[in-house]
């Protein structure tokens, strides 16, 4: 019985409080109770709760500091508030405030039964999320996945959804919110964790090499192929393909990719013999798909086959309440590596959490290192914190100027990469490494960029 779910009842009513307890213990609940809201905030310190069950009327503390309190000690716990009727208004400001539910007293047994399970399966399912984070943290790199903000919640319940089916996913979501993360984790919780993934940038290889690289090519079936090659597709055969910035592949190799979604198979260039393939395919991208179909662009009929389950990554603009997490995430990581033992002041704090970040959790991290390595006190200051606009220009504490979209990015981008490779002492295959970049990505990105190289050299050997 010690894996049945745990409810918390709280209401200052005696017997409401009895009578709830009791239908919850014979529904098969662990139940424990709280005569007010002190001794509740008290239970909640000190033990873990699948669902808590407040009254709102008490007080004080009165449900709304209960819910407070939960929120902070076990955001995963998920909270119903019960309210009498004609305050219906506190009940809905209770959800606005991240409660899970409400209930109008007096409530019908099997109406109540019904709320409180599926509280208690939105808890189950989050505590599996939780397990799956910390199980594969290091050796997926999930640590990077740091918040708690609702949009993060949410996605990573689907994520835990989704992940034992091997049905294909299309991750959407601007650049540097990590698109890749999301797939890794998809992999890590699937049947075929015990498989290859294997990521495929296409926006770093051209539309003839790309597909080469993922459906192999035979010997002599075009200039420099000496001999016969498997492509990435029978690489990951039994695990999992990752298609990253699938919005910049050609229509040509878009019908191509279709035809091995639908058949289960590919040829390889230059060979008319099909070859089955067992593949879990996720694609990624941060262009708007239905707009590039709408400019003939992208395929329709691709486009459904992989949007079977849709996961968009929330701009770290969208969960503000996740920022201070993060930077002080990347600032622990880099005091472990420098050790040292700089922390940001509430000034420092409050200047990051008022920024876009148009570059998402990338430029955070590259921020937070860039004004680590340059402060020369102890603490990082406000003024330590540097957020620049395109070309360099400073973004003072007025109005922002009118930049598109486009230049955003590329000041991001830029910045990111000045930043990687200063750390990197000018080795540009670290700093690439270091990215999540191919090579020659980054020698594009550099060039496009006007961003020097250490050196003269170009990542990768190239011009």
């Amino acid at each position: 019985m010690s894996n049945r779910s745990k409810v918390l009842v709280v209401d200052d009513q005696k017997n409401m409080r009895t009578t709830t307890a009791l239908m919850l213990r014979a529904a098969g609940y662990d139940v424990a109770e709280a005569e007010d809201g002190t001794a509740a905030i008290q239970r909640v310190g000190a033990e873990t709760f699948d669902v808590i069950l407040t009254d709102l009327r008490m007080g004080p503390p009165d449900g709304m500091e209960v819910l407070r309190a939960a929120a902070e000690a076990a955001p995963t716990t998920q909270v119903i508030v019960m309210t009498a009727y004609g305050t219906i208004d506190s009940a809905v400001e209770a959800i606005r405030r991240g409660a899970y539910d409400y209930l109008s007293k007096p409530f019908q047994e099997a109406e109540f039964l019904v709320r409180i399970a599926k509280a208690a399966e939105k808890r189950r399912l989050l505590g599996q999320m939780t397990l799956l984070t910390g199980e594969f943290r290091e050796r997926y790199g999930l640590e990077h996945i740091v918040g708690r903000s609702a949009a993060l919640r949410d996605l990573l319940e689907r994520v835990v959804r989704v992940a034992h089916s091997d049905a294909t996913v299309l991750i959407t979501g601007e650049s540097g919110t990590g698109k890749e993360l999301i797939a890794r984790a998809l992999h890590a919780g699937s049947r075929r964790s015990d498989k290859p993934f294997v990521p495929v940038n296409c926006a770093a290889i051209t539309e003839t090499l790309l597909e080469s690289e993922l459906f192999g090519h035979a010997k002599g079936s075009f200039t420099g192929a000496t001999r016969a090659r498997r492509g990435l597709f029978e690489e990951a055969s039994g695990g999992t393909l990752f298609i990253d910035e699938i919005g910049e592949t050609a229509p040509g190799f878009q019908a191509r990719l279709l035809r091995a979604l639908q058949e289960g198979e590919i040829r390889r260039v230059g060979e008319s013999t099909a070859i089955q393939v067992d593949v879990r395919v996720i694609a990624a991208t941060n262009q708007d798909l239905r707009r590039a179909i709408a400019e003939k662009r992208f395929r329709e009929d691709l486009f459904y086959r992989l949007n079977v389950v849709p996961l968009r990554l929330p701009p770290l603009r969208e969960r503000k309440e996740d920022v201070p997490l993060l930077a002080g995430h990347f600032l622990e990581r880099y005091n472990r590596r420098a050790g040292d033992r700089k922390a940001l002041t509430p000034e420092a704090l409050e200047r990051l959490m008022a920024h876009d970040w148009p570059g998402n959790v990338r430029e955070l991290e590259n921020m937070i290192e860039q004004a680590a390595a340059l402060s020369t006190a102890p603490e990082i200051r406000a003024a330590d914190i540097h957020l620049e606009g395109p070309h360099g220009a400073r973004q003072g504490g007025g109005a922002e100027p009118s930049l598109t979209l486009a230049e955003v990015v590329d000041a991001a981008e830029r910045r990111a990469i000045e930043v990687a490779v200063a750390r990197a002492d000018g080795d540009l295959g670290r700093v690439a490494r270091e990215l999540g970049v191919s090579p020659t990505t980054l020698w594009r990105k550099m060039k496009r960029l006007g961003i020097p190289s250490r050196g003269g050299e170009s990542p990768g050997g190239h011009p």
